[in-house]
C-alpha cells in the first residue's frame, strides 16, 4: 500500500476534506443556517481547490526541496488553479446570477401572462448553478489553510 504512503498526495487530500467540511460551520456562523450540502460543493470559503494545491505544493516542499523540479511544476500547477478559481469561475458564477434573475423575471412575466403558477416543478427550470468559483478572499483563505496543513503534518506528524 504504497499509496497511503504518499504524504503529499494524502496533504492534498486531507486539504480537500477539512477545507469543504470547515465550510459548514463558518456558514452556520454568518448565516445562522446549518446546510451539509456544502460539504459537497463547489465555491464557499475557503477554497477547497486553493487547500488542495497549497497542502500538495508545501509537501512537495519538505520532501524535494524548493529547488526541485518537481516542486516547480507543482508550484504553477497551483498559480493556474487558483488564478482559474477567482477568475474564469468566479465569472461564470457572476453570469449564472444574472441568468438566474432574468429567468424569475422571465417566469413574473409568464404568470400574469398564460398562469405559469399552475404548472408543476417538473416543467420549470431549474436553477444555475451560481456558486461555481471563488472571490480572491477565499482562495487566499484555502491557499493558508492547505499551507497550514502540510507545515503541521511534517512539523508534528512525521
Amino acid at each position: 500500500m504504497a499509496l497511503l504512503q504518499n504524504t503529499p498526495l494524502l496533504a492534498a487530500l486531507f486539504g480537500i476534506i477539512f477545507a469543504q467540511f470547515v465550510k459548514i460551520p463558518i456558514h452556520f456562523f454568518i448565516s445562522g443556517k446549518l446546510d451539509w450540502r456544502l460539504m459537497t460543493s463547489t465555491g464557499g470559503m475557503p477554497s477547497s481547490h486553493s487547500a488542495a494545491v497549497t497542502s500538495l505544493t508545501t509537501a512537495i516542499a519538505y520532501e524535494t526541496g524548493l529547488d526541485s523540479p518537481l516542486f516547480a511544476v507543482s508550484a504553477i500547477f497551483a498559480v493556474i488553479v487558483m488564478f482559474d478559481a477567482t477568475g474564469i469561475r468566479y465569472q461564470a458564477g457572476q453570469q449564472a446570477l444574472i441568468i438566474n434573475q432574468m429567468r424569475l423575471d422571465f417566469q413574473t412575466f409568464v404568470q400574469e401572462a398564460k398562469g405559469w403558477q399552475h404548472k408543476d416543478g417538473s416543467q420549470k427550470i431549474q436553477e444555475l448553478k451560481t456558486l461555481l468559483g471563488h472571490k480572491p478572499s477565499e482562495v487566499f483563505a484555502g491557499a493558508v489553510t492547505g499551507i497550514l496543513i502540510s507545515v503541521i503534518l511534517y512539523t508534528f506528524i512525521i
